[in-house]
């Protein structure tokens, strides 16, 4: 098993690559079909989501997991060349994330190569929050992922009725991306079973502890419907509506990049 004290490896030969989970039906947030597909700002929620992930150059590419029956992406632009569509997506996220990392295989990605794996919902994300989790991660022995320490007061419930208020001290949200070694994730997951909710708790399955790095309360996940209002106003407070009009529409019209799709 792993230690959290083993030496790094060398950041230097290790690449980074993304990895979406899109899979999900989002049921909570209402409305009709996956929310990620749902047009947020002019554009689908996940388009916003995947050109925060284009303005990094760092990453040597990423995949999109989609359900097997998701046919959203066919004739959409990508990012570029080194993205790809896999529908390969499970009944789970830790299934998702798995199949994507074993198909990140297949686009030559290493065991010691770094993923990032992100939620498709987490569409307001920045280019400059996912090279901090880079910055602060690339050298870790065991990764990381954007965090953000709880401001509110915490409470547990019985029947609807407040049970326990909890100390706040040194609890934070977990967000994304959250980034390790695709080996070292592929063995947690495993290990894991399906009933991790996130790569951080695979991870520290294994005795490890991941490295926390302060996000944004703006980088939340768009999980009710209440949410999207909140999503659109930040994307028009950035004065970014219309972010991904380089990419993402029909072949042809919103970009000159490739598309690199696998169905």
């Amino acid at each position: 098993m792993p230690s959290s004290d083993a030496p790094a490896h060398a950041a230097v030969s290790a690449r980074f690559w993304a990895l979406i989970p899109c899979a999900g039906v989002g049921a909570r947030a209402g409305g009709d079909g996956p929310k990620q597909y749902r047009p947020l700002a002019g554009q689908a929620l996940v388009l916003h989501t995947l050109a925060a992930f284009s303005s990094v150059a760092r990453l040597a590419g990423g995949l999109v997991v989609v359900a097997p029956d998701d046919r959203f992406f066919e004739g959409r632009e990508l990012p570029g060349p080194q993205w790809a569509v896999v529908p390969c997506g499970g009944a789970t996220r830790a299934a998702s994330v798995a199949r994507g990392l074993q198909a990140l295989a297949g686009q030559g990605a290493t065991p010691q190569d770094w993923v990032l794996v992100h939620d498709a919902a987490r569409c307001l994300v920045t280019a400059a929050q996912i090279d901090a989790l880079i910055d602060a991660c690339a050298a870790d022995p065991v990764g990381g992922l954007l965090a953000q320490p709880l401001a509110d007061t915490l409470k547990t419930a019985a029947a609807d009725r407040v049970e326990a208020t909890l100390d706040r001290r040194g609890k934070w949200l977990a967000q994304t991306p959250q980034m390790f070694r695709i080996g070292l994730l592929s063995q947690a997951l495993e290990h894991a079973g399906a009933q991790v909710t996130d790569e951080s708790s695979a991870i520290e399955a294994l005795g490890l502890q991941p490295r926390l790095v302060p996000g944004s309360a703006q980088n939340f996940k768009v999980t009710w419907p209440e949410d999207f209002v909140l999503a659109e106003a930040v994307l028009a407070s950035r004065g970014h509506a219309d972010t991904v009009g380089r990419f993402g529409g029909p072949r042809g019209e919103a970009s000159s990049l490739p598309a690199k799709t696998h169905f």
